[in-house]
């Protein structure tokens, strides 16, 4: 995928091995669930907390978000492992249902409409509502793992969906924070001008010793997956150590901040809801 010119660097991604822990293994650790936010540490996605789905074949998934009444209602995130020759072409079923699929490891076959891709890890793709698409592993040997994020999207009369398309972590140069030094870079794959688009779905990546200086305090509810490194992030009133392969569930308005400390970089995939009125009712 990657053409004359592209930004490239060596990107990791942290993956689920599934398994089940020893019975000695001692059951305290950092999962939690709060008013304003959860933790699902890596450890927790073992074989017994998988999940499936209809016309998926070869496939099972841990399940990282799902909406919920009076906590973060706007998306569900699932992370998908795909083995050798299994995949849909039927994987989902809400017309209504907009997604991107950010690769960590393996070959995911995407073919959406009549053109298809191939996604290595670092691939990512949006897929608008209503639109056809179809997702396979037809490597012989590696799973294939990839992050799935829905959201049902928000018409606004007089804008249209954005359309589909395809890129890679290693084709989007980040784009610096202000006044950071570069220690703080955000990687968006959208334009964030482009009105189109109701969620966002990033890179954040904090070099050693970089942070976010303050308690953000809005409206946007936030899915965190950590890519790669450590960090200590600041959730409500709480200070939090957080690892390649955690998860941080945040509802609207959660103060948030981090430090990564090192030695090595800190990045996560977030998701964040954007550019909408704040519904006065259900969301049709």
């Amino acid at each position: 995928m990657t053409e004359a010119g592209a930004f490239v660097t060596e990107q990791s991604y942290y993956r689920p091995t599934g398994g089940l822990p020893p019975q000695t293994q001692l059951l305290t650790d950092r999962a939690m669930f709060r008013e304003a936010y959860a933790v699902v540490p890596r450890g927790t996605n073992s074989d017994i907390v998988t999940s499936s789905l209809p016309f998926w074949t070869g496939t099972r998934l841990w399940v990282l978000a799902r909406p919920l009444s009076g906590f973060a209602e706007t998306f569900s995130q699932y992370m998908m492992d795909v083995a050798p020759h299994g995949g849909s072409d039927r994987p989902d079923d809400d017309p209504a249902a907009e997604s991107v699929l950010f690769v960590t490891a393996g070959t995911l076959t995407l073919r959406i409409g009549d053109r298809a891709y191939e996604l290595g890890a670092g691939g990512y793709a949006y897929l608008p509502p209503g639109g056809n698409w179809t997702a396979w592993n037809h490597d012989g040997a590696e799973h294939a793992h990839f992050h799935w994020i829905r959201k049902r999207y928000q018409y606004v009369d007089g804008i249209e969906p954005p359309e589909a398309f395809v890129t890679s972590d290693a084709e989007v140069e980040p784009v610096p924070m202000p006044d950071t030094g570069g220690t703080w870079s955000t990687t968006r794959f959208a334009d964030p001008a482009d009105l189109r688009h109701d969620m966002h779905v990033n890179i954040v990546t904090f070099e050693p010793g970089g942070c976010i200086p303050f308690a953000e305090t809005h409206v946007m509810e936030h899915g965190l997956y950590v890519l790669e490194g450590k960090a200590v992030y600041r959730l409500n009133e709480d200070w939090v150590e957080v690892q390649e392969g955690d998860f941080l569930w945040l509802r609207a308005f959660c103060p948030q901040a981090c430090y990564a400390g090192g030695p090595g970089r800190f990045r996560y995939l977030l998701y964040k809801d954007v550019n909408r009125h704040m519904p006065l009712g259900p969301v049709r």
